[in-house]
């Protein structure tokens, strides 16, 4: 087990499978994960696979478990979007950084704003201001004008911008393999290598 856990916060952007492969990656590889999903992230599973999350956090942590394929290993630790008093609220509880992964671009506006109405945005706010990692993986397109000068000030910040954008050198074959090349450029900003990814290797002249 690692010393210090992750956060990984979810949001309502279309996309939870990327947030499944992050977690299944990082429970495979035996890290704690303090997991927050905002209140949109329910209607979201109900639309793109229709699922239906648990509001108890004990069901729930047992959800995120069956939906990223590992029963056991790693720790995992769910957070209701509501508790704001939650451990992750408060910079003195020690972690090594936060994906956010989808970031809808209403979170991002938030964020930029420097306004926290839920735990999810506290608990980004705290590694702004603790000076810790901050990943916010979009998956938005197209970017407004509006989307992009947010973007810029969590940038300037300090938060590490990560499209939801794959690449074609990996040769993918499947959806999983995009998604995974996506997933693996997010946790490279925290220096976690946790997914098997066929990385670029340069070409001879």
């Amino acid at each position: 087990m690692h010393s210090h856990p992750l956060i990984l916060g979810i949001t309502g952007a279309s996309g939870l499978v990327y947030a499944v492969r992050s977690l299944k990656f990082l429970l495979q590889a035996g890290y704690a994960v303090e997991l927050v999903a905002s209140k949109s992230v329910y209607m979201v599973w109900q639309a793109e696979q229709s699922l239906r999350m648990p509001t108890d956090l004990a069901q729930q942590e047992e959800f995120w478990r069956q939906q990223s394929g590992v029963e056991t290993g790693g720790k995992l630790i769910c957070h209701a979007w509501s508790n704001v008093g939650a451990t992750i609220a408060s910079g003195s509880f020690r972690t090594v950084g936060m994906v956010i992964i989808p970031c809808s671009m209403s979170t991002v506006g938030k964020l930029a704003a420097g306004l926290s109405s839920d735990l999810l945005e506290r608990a980004a706010d705290v590694q702004l201001k603790e000076g810790r990692k901050l990943i916010l993986v979009p998956r938005e397109t197209p970017f407004s004008l509006i989307h992009l000068r947010n973007l810029t000030t969590l940038a300037e910040a300090g938060a590490r911008i990560v499209p939801a954008i794959p690449a074609w050198y990996h040769q993918p074959q499947t959806i999983e393999d995009l998604v995974d090349f996506v997933v693996a450029r997010a946790l490279d900003q925290l220096d976690i290598d946790c997914v098997p990814l066929k990385r670029w290797q340069g070409k001879g002249e």
